[in-house]
């Protein structure tokens, strides 16, 4: 294929899709180009069908290579590995927009691969490998509803700004990323610093206009080198099978749909498949699959009907209505923070753990972020949903989930120059039936305030779904605190946190072809409703975070030295710091600019450690009396040894108040005397007076074994 590219300018830099040159077997690959950040994509489509499944399978990979930045890999092997949080939550951003436009019955194996060979940590690569994977397919002969595309969003001061450089989005109040089509959005990305919901949906209009932009551009790309979409086998169930499904069934489901209790509910939806499948088999032999398909074709329409024309939900809730909550902290007596967030059946513990700066997770990727402060991590077991199955290390969801609530709390932290912990939430979900990643944020937040964390505000939050007519767009109902069934039979996965003044983080998922701004601005107001709510409920259990942290947390004392003083806390080979942390129990973290952090839960510990820092690094001053050692006797006088390894001469004529004939009349080695420094000369050399020290202090105190050190050291 001839090398063919496509050009436009955007903020100021050129914006570049070129494909012919490079990964020339794969169905579709395009270099994307902004600056001097380089994403390669590919989109690659088994030649067949895969046979015996029911689901489309897609694989969406985003891979980050440390050569990109000019890096070599932190870990033990030197080479990338398993990737990164970031690279998961980017691969499952390019997965939540293309797979919703594949067509429903495409069952090849689909994967894109998009592969970071470039970055200049100004351009996000992450919106590259989007823009990408739209022209990827788009140019490609996969059949696919696209092209898609992406945009990023920042705020500053007031105003929106489209595709803000990374090291600016550092500072903005908003980080928005919209990804969708032509013709509406199908995906959102957000984390804001109480964002209110007007400032969203101003943002979001924004934002689809430019990715009509940028669609305009692929659609360029593929005039001049799209393939024509393939053929595929289309599969279908028999309108023979659907009509003696419905007509055995569709009463039985109706009534057994509405039962509240989803444990209930399965049972008797399982019992009626089965024996549905069991009536039929002998009708439509050898086809299960069919019969199967069409019993969740009656069950999804027959749930969503009620929902229209009804108003109806599966439990018997009214459209906008909150499950029952209950909220309660301080349940395990051991940790720092820990609290149980109950929204009907779906059920969140989590516990907060406090930690020093030696326990910040050391990022090995391609962003700008070199250390991570608070981290967030959700479990979700099989027993959460009644199963019984192997446990696993956490997946892409049990990440996307985690980061989601992460990111919603983050920004209600305070500065770690006021609170100088590291903050570790982990949220076991104990029982599962909708939103639990809404019911993380609830529970992680009334953790951290039991744990006496003090956030800005508490956060809640709440998932919101939608469903559409399929013969009349117009028509669609809003749905908040959707559960289980709600979420895989309806249109829309809607997440919003916040706090009672703005919107922390937002999440959306579109399994129809898109929305239109309208229904985004409904969505959001009626889940601002249901998160003040939600607040409410919350505010109850514990209204401020506790004024005393736990006993078994550490207490973390900050104090700062001069640069040139860390070498000597530190000691050769580490042995000074060493001796300290053994000595006094305490973990000592020293910082390059000087900045000492001493944690331990005994207080009488850290007032040693931070006293023997102190003597370590304290400096002498001119004019100020200490309590010093002698250490050497010489003919002129007596050298006094004021600081570790810190010492001074006395003139033999600065001993005393009369005169001296012998130095040994007056002091010998080992005495502690009180001296007073009168100078401190070009070269370093500190002389002492004791004479003066004497007259000021008076003549109490001046022997051995007396001083009270109330100048002292």
């Amino acid at each position: 294929m001839e090398r063919t590219y496509v050009s436009r300018t955007f903020e100021g830099a050129e914006l570049t899709i070129e494909t012919g040159w490079l990964a020339g077997q794969a169905n579709g690959a395009v270099m994307v180009r902004q600056g001097d950040t380089v994403v390669m994509v590919t989109a690659t489509a088994s030649r067949a069908p895969r046979p015996g499944i029911d689901f489309f399978p897609l694989t969406c990979d985003y891979e980050e290579k440390m050569y990109a930045a000019g890096r070599i890999p932190g870990a033990f092997f030197r080479r990338e590995g398993r990737p990164g949080e970031a690279a998961t939550l980017a691969s499952r951003m390019i997965d939540r927009p293309m797979r919703p436009l594949f067509p429903k019955d495409f069952r090849n194996d689909v994967q894109i691969v998009a592969t970071v060979l470039s970055t200049d940590q100004v351009h996000d690569p992450t919106i590259l490998a989007l823009i990408g994977a739209g022209a990827a397919v788009g140019i490609s002969d996969i059949p696919h509803g696209g092209p898609v595309a992406a945009v990023r969003m920042g705020l500053f001061d007031g105003q929106l700004a489209e595709n803000p450089s990374m090291p600016n989005l550092e500072t903005s109040e908003l980080d928005l990323i919209v990804a969708g089509t032509r013709d509406a959005i199908n995906m959102v990305e957000a984390g804001a610093q109480e964002v209110s919901e007007e400032v969203l949906v101003e943002a979001l209009s924004r934002a689809h206009q430019r990715i009509r932009e940028l669609v305009e551009m692929i659609d360029e790309l593929v005039a001049k080198v799209g393939r024509p979409k393939s053929d595929y086998p289309h599969v279908g169930v028999p309108a023979e099978i659907k009509q003696a499904v419905a007509d055995l069934a569709l009463e039985r489901v109706d009534r057994a749909f509405r039962e509240a209790d989803k444990a209930q509910r399965d049972r008797q939806l399982d019992d009626l498949k089965a024996e549905v499948q069991e009536q039929m088999g002998s009708r439509f032999p050898d086809r299960a699959q069919d019969i199967s398909a069409a019993f969740e074709s009656v069950l999804k329409g027959a749930v969503r009907r009620a929902i229209l024309n009804e108003g109806i939900r599966p439990d018997g809730r009214g459209l906008d209505e909150i499950r029952p909550i209950w909220c309660e902290v301080g349940v395990l007596p051991r940790t720092h923070g820990s609290a149980v967030f109950t929204r009907g059946q779906t059920q969140a513990l989590s516990i907060a753990t406090l930690g020093t700066s030696s326990d910040q997770q050391r990022l090995d990727g391609l962003g700008l972020a070199e250390f991570k402060r608070y981290m967030h991590h959700y479990n979700f077991p099989p027993f959460s949903v009644g199963e019984a199955r192997p446990l696993r290390s956490p997946g892409r969801r049990e990440i996307g989930h985690g980061a989601l609530a992460e990111r919603a709390v983050k920004v209600m932290l305070p500065p770690e120059s006021e609170f100088p912990y590291t903050i570790r939430v982990v949220t076991e979900i104990l029982s599962s039936n909708g939103s639990t990643s809404m019911a993380s944020v609830c529970g992680s937040t009334l953790a951290l305030m039991d744990a006496g964390v003090p956030i800005k505000a508490p956060v809640g939050g709440i998932a919101m779904g939608l469903v559409t007519d399929d013969q009349d767009s117009s028509r669609y109902a809003i749905l908040s605190d959707i559960q289980g069934m709600e979420d895989a039979l309806g249109d829309m996965d809607f997440k919003v946190a916040g706090t009672r003044r703005g919107v922390t983080a937002l999440q959306m998922d579109i399994k129809v072809s898109g929305l239109t701004p309208e229904v985004f601005r409904r969505a959001l107001e009626q889940a601002r409703r249901g998160r003040m709510h939600i607040l409410d409920k919350m505010e109850a259990a514990i209204p401020i975070p506790r004024q005393v942290m736990s006993t078994f947390a550490p207490r973390i004392t900050t104090i700062h030295i001069h640069p040139d003083k860390i070498r000597d806390v530190i000691g050769p080979g580490g042995k000074t710091i060493r001796r300290i942390q053994e000595e006094t129990g305490c973990q000592i973290d020293v910082e390059d600019d000087g900045t000492v952090s001493l944690a331990t839960v005994d207080e009488e510990a850290m007032n040693r450690a931070v006293a023997m820092i102190r003597d370590l690094t304290e400096s002498v001053e001119v004019g100020r009396i200490y309590k010093g050692k002698v250490v050497r006797i010489m003919p002129f006088g007596a050298f006094v040894e004021i600081l570790p390894r810190q010492d001074g001469l006395v003139h033999i004529s600065q001993l005393a108040e009369q005169r001296v004939n012998r130095v040994e009349d007056v002091v010998n080695i080992g005495d502690e005397i009180m001296v007073k420094v009168t100078e401190i000369d070009d070269r370093g050399r500190v002389n002492l007076s004791r004479k003066q020290a004497i007259s000021e202090l008076g003549h109490q105190g001046t022997n051995g074994a007396a001083g009270d050190g109330s100048q002292g050291a």
